[in-house]
């Protein structure tokens, strides 16, 4: 099999319909934090356990096609049999992949806008994390909307989104499927209208940037937010308004040669955004080819953390429960089949 066709076969595989990504790619500091916040001590031990809960509880992978690992998990072991993380998921037929970027900084007279470091080490390290098993890796760009500060700048937009190109192309070369993230930030007061006018234009220089790169793009899919006004705006919008709007910008933008859109969460409840994912699939026609599915971690991971809050001990059953419904529900909604409650979903003013 060539390099572009094994390319092709990972994407295929990912983005199966009504199937999604597990998110699970905080390091050790992030996780640490939501796990103290319910007073449960960050161990590696129990960062292991719980994420053998996330691949193995029974069903998972009937929801799941990929799941996205942070370097610590590849090396750690299934107390089930022994195996190391990356080969449970393949024989479970979950693709595992990885979270190779480091840190933001911020980018200078910017207004605090920032890009993400790790691109002169990566190909290193992507190699490695193959080696370890991984099929595909995953490299975030945060950006926020600031109209008072004129944020994100043209600046900001071409820097964060040319980084993703070269990431992408050294993934390609290494013989690993990129999952480019733009994410535009729920945070601020902007509408949904202007909300559509900044992500076709950071969603328009990402694939111009990709394609001038030179990046297969049969042989990459995309991670990125569902087009939302901010959190604070004073207009309240349908979910069918914002799933016409997430439309709107992938039909002006998103290369028919790419399979699958796999949407971050990005601070929705799992309500929300299964309502929000649901309605856009309901929306979709011919002309959308594409594959639009999940790729969560606080929707699927917050209710599961709340689990543990007085315990002593990871309620590993209880908290395996809990995560097959709240798949059932990202599921179904990767299908256009999840039926949503009252307001799920619809922006309300602040």
């Amino acid at each position: 099999m060539t390099r572009k066709a094994e390319l092709e076969a990972v994407c295929a595989a990912i983005g199966q319909a009504g199937k999604g990504i597990t998110a699970c790619d905080e390091g050790p500091g992030t996780i640490g934090m939501r796990f103290e916040n319910v007073g449960v001590t960050n161990t590696e031990e129990n960062r292991r356990a719980y994420r053998q809960m996330l691949f193995e509880t029974p069903g998972a992978n009937k929801y799941l096609s990929a799941a996205i690992l942070d370097p610590e998990t590849l090396y750690q072991k299934s107390t089930t049999n022994g195996k190391l993380f990356p080969e449970v998921l393949s024989e479970l037929g979950i693709v595992p992949g990885v979270k190779p970027h480091l840190k933001v900084y911020a980018l200078p007279g910017q207004s605090g806008a920032t890009v993400m470091q790790g691109l002169d080490s990566l190909a290193v390290r992507l190699q490695e994390y193959k080696d370890a098993g991984c099929k595909f890796a995953k490299w975030r760009s945060p950006l926020e909307i600031d109209l008072a500060t004129g944020q994100p700048s043209e600046l900001t937009i071409e820097t964060n989104m040319k980084d993703l190109a070269r990431y992408a192309l050294i993934c390609q070369d290494v013989g690993l499927v990129p999952i480019v993230e733009p994410d535009i930030s729920l945070k601020g007061d902007h509408d949904l209208e202007t909300a559509v006018r900044v992500n076709v234009k950071v969603q328009s220089m990402l694939f111009k940037s990709m394609l001038d790169h030179g990046v297969y793009m049969e042989g990459a899919l995309l991670k990125s937010n569902m087009v939302n006004p901010g959190k604070k705006c004073k207009t309240n919008y349908t979910v069918d308004e914002l799933a016409i709007a997430n439309l709107q910008v992938f039909r002006r933008c998103f290369p028919t040669a790419m399979v699958s859109a796999n949407f971050l969460s990005g601070g929705q409840s799992l309500e929300d955004a299964a309502a929000r994912l649901d309605a856009i699939n309901k929306h979709k026609s011919a002309k959308d080819p594409w594959n639009l599915s999940f790729s969560w971690s606080a929707a699927l991971q917050m209710p599961l953390f709340e689990l543990c809050r007085g315990k002593t001990e990871l309620p590993l059953k209880e908290m395996g429960d809990l995560y097959i419904a709240e798949l059932e529900k990202a599921g179904a909604a990767a299908l256009g089949q999840y039926s949503r409650n009252g307001k799920e979903g619809d922006h309300s003013a602040k």
